[in-house]
């Protein structure tokens, strides 16, 4: 490709542009907000407590609601749905990666050279995901929201930039969304737990890939 391809349209004309995952109640009036934090607080202490006695499976709405002593309607209200409250537990974690890789230290944040800034994103995301499995999958988007959640549009952004500066006559757009389906946690799972492949294989095979993709040399070892 020889010229520069319009970017893909944007499925949320209202959330251009990448932006910290947030899952928030900005809209609570001023007075409860401080109940609504501590409220929010103790139903996603309660989540916790659930997927670590028994299991992400065991979170459902009601189930929370009753561990944390509230009413099912507190839970849906604060949360909107399961995804919803599960992609909360997810909050801080999100938080902490998107800062490692737009501004934490090299090479993962700025700084490296892009095709190491890029090999560094796969592997930390495969590390992430390893460490939060359970809890990634069980937060996994529905089919028709996949691809437009907040943190996920990050993730693609981040990746899209340092394609264009690799390889600029690449459709980097699809093709960020190619490499980022390396990195899903369905994939993670099916790897990991179901065919038992290590995960130092897995970040091996993100380096190749992203080598392959990059036209550049694989990093030695």
């Amino acid at each position: 490709m020889s010229t520069v391809l319009p970017s893909l349209p944007d499925p949320d004309p209202d959330a251009a542009g990448p932006a910290y995952l947030s899952i928030g109640t900005a809209d609570d009036e001023p007075c409860l907000r401080a109940d609504a934090a501590r409220n929010r607080a103790r139903l996603l202490e309660a989540a916790a407590r659930l997927i670590a006695e028994r299991g992400a499976d065991s979170v459902t709405m009601e189930a929370v609601a009753t561990a944390a002593e509230v009413g099912k309607g507190t839970v849906f209200r604060r949360f909107g749905d399961r995804t919803g409250l599960l992609t909360a537990l997810l909050d801080h974690s999100e938080r902490k990666f998107q800062a490692s890789f737009l501004s934490g230290p090299p090479p993962l944040g700025p700084g490296a050279p892009p095709v190491d800034r890029l090999r560094a994103f796969g592997c930390a995301m495969l590390r992430r995901t390893a460490e939060e499995l359970e809890l990634q999958m069980a937060a996994e988007p529905s089919p028709e929201r996949r691809f437009t959640v907040p943190a996920g549009r990050v993730l693609h952004s981040h990746v899209v930039m340092l394609l264009r500066q690799v390889v600029p006559d690449a459709d980097c757009e699809l093709l960020a969304h190619a490499l980022m389906a390396q990195l899903s946690p369905a994939l993670v799972h099916h790897l990991l737990r179901q065919r038992r492949v290590p995960l130092e294989r897995l970040e091996a095979g993100w380096a190749d890939l992203v080598a392959r993709v990059t036209r550049t040399a694989p990093t030695p070892g």
